[in-house]
């Protein structure tokens, strides 16, 4: 613990001064100048610091912007998602939900619940698995190639008898979800509980996320599934719009 104290003290550090040596970086953690290094190494072989060689001094790294952008979209989805999910929950009656990319699961950043949900379930905040999951279909489905390639190669779960487990189906229902805009989910997850979801796309068209509406499968009926991800996707262009999509 003391360790992971002193490396957050170094991006303190560096955030103040905006570039520091190692015998300042050491005096101000009251530590040895080879302790100071050490710590200096690994953040610099994470991409969190980097070094002028020319004058010897370091400074934060791309890898802290990689981590603030991320946390920032995470905020501004939540902040201009609450109004267009509650909307979404008010117009189906069900429960709707924005779910972002977490490594290798979905989790759910903003939750709105309609008048037909009393006893759902409360998603926020829960990872769930990217391949039986409405919202985690649509983020998988539009990863660069090489990540989502390694995600299909892990071992994936089975939650029901109708997850699909096989990576060479999870492939085609992927580039489905791509050519049609949407992604279903029927009792892949759970025993009962039908989803469906579309993406959210940022400034620059990358999908930043997925917004869902789920509800048992005695209400959201499969042949109401089409209808009610049209207009999931709908709400997810208004969003991509908020977002800054389209200008």
């Amino acid at each position: 613990m003391r360790s992971v104290d002193r490396a957050v003290s170094v991006l303190e550090i560096l955030a103040r001064h905006g570039e520091a040596g190692v015998t300042d970086i050491a005096g101000e953690l009251h530590v040895h100048k080879s302790t100071a290094f050490r710590l200096l190494g690994v953040l610099e072989n994470r991409g969190l610091v980097a070094q002028a060689r020319d004058r010897g001094k370091y400074f934060l790294g791309a890898g802290v912007l990689r981590l603030a952008g991320a946390a920032a979209v995470r905020l501004d989805i939540s902040r201009e998602g609450g109004p267009v999910c509650r909307e979404l929950a008010d117009e189906l009656g069900e429960t709707v939900n924005i779910a972002v990319l977490d490594d290798d699961a979905a989790v759910s950043v903003v939750q709105a619940r309609g008048p037909a949900s009393v006893a759902a379930q409360n998603w926020l905040g829960r990872r769930t698995p990217l391949h039986a999951t409405s919202t985690g279909k649509v983020l998988l489905a539009h990863l660069p190639v090489t990540l989502r390639e390694g995600l299909l190669a892990r071992t994936l779960p089975r939650y029901t008898a109708h997850t699909v487990t096989s990576a060479g189906m999870l492939r085609s229902a992927l580039r489905a979800v791509r050519e049609q805009g949407f992604a279903l989910a029927v009792e892949e997850l759970e025993p009962g509980l039908h989803a469906a979801a579309a993406p959210v796309r940022g400034h620059d068209g990358t999908v930043i996320g997925a917004i869902s509406v789920s509800g048992p499968a005695y209400r959201l009926e499969r042949d109401r599934l089409p209808e009610l991800a049209r207009r999931t996707a709908a709400a997810a262009d208004e969003l991509s719009r908020r977002m800054g999509y389209g200008f």
